[in-house]
């Protein structure tokens, strides 16, 4: 299966509906209160980079990585699509922004996911790729609905 990566435009019309099945998961687990993942518009603001993953010409998951401050960033919004979760496209596009991440002089990444067992794949995603589980971060209240996670880049 040939994956490419590339950094794209998340207003695009094919990231705005994988951005709405992204939303419609996260409503099916979620409190709507409690949902911190962005807009397209979030995602296309200064500080954000957004990447959009392909399977030919199927666009087939995204990711986007938040710079808190100069040695800090965080992961937005992962997404695969259903159908091919489970063949490694979610793990490709986190060893991507990872890299970016330390190419950019991070000590640190860190998330948000939901603590909803609709949500125990990304966490598990996470937690083979080194990330350990942590208190708030940023403007994040401490909140049940929530699970936090860091990952060391030094």
């Amino acid at each position: 299966m040939q994956i490419s990566i590339q950094e794209d435009d998340p207003t695009r019309s094919e990231c705005l509906a994988l951005l709405q099945v992204h939303h419609a998961h996260m409503l099916s687990h979620t409190d709507p209160d409690k949902i911190y993942a962005l807009d397209a518009s979030g995602l296309a603001a200064p500080g954000m980079t957004f990447w959009t993953m392909w399977q030919g010409t199927e666009l087939v998951g995204f990711g986007a990585l938040k710079q808190l401050a100069a040695d800090h960033g965080e992961i937005k919004s992962m997404h695969t699509v259903a159908a091919l979760r489970g063949r490694g496209l979610a793990g490709r596009m986190l060893d991507h922004v990872v890299g970016v991440a330390r190419s950019r002089g991070y000590r640190r990444v860190s998330l948000e996911t939901g603590s909803a067992e609709g949500f125990a794949a990304a966490r598990a995603l996470y937690v083979r790729h080194g990330f350990t589980f942590c208190g708030p971060f940023s403007t994040y209240p401490d909140d049940p609905e929530s699970a936090f996670m860091t990952l060391s880049l030094t």
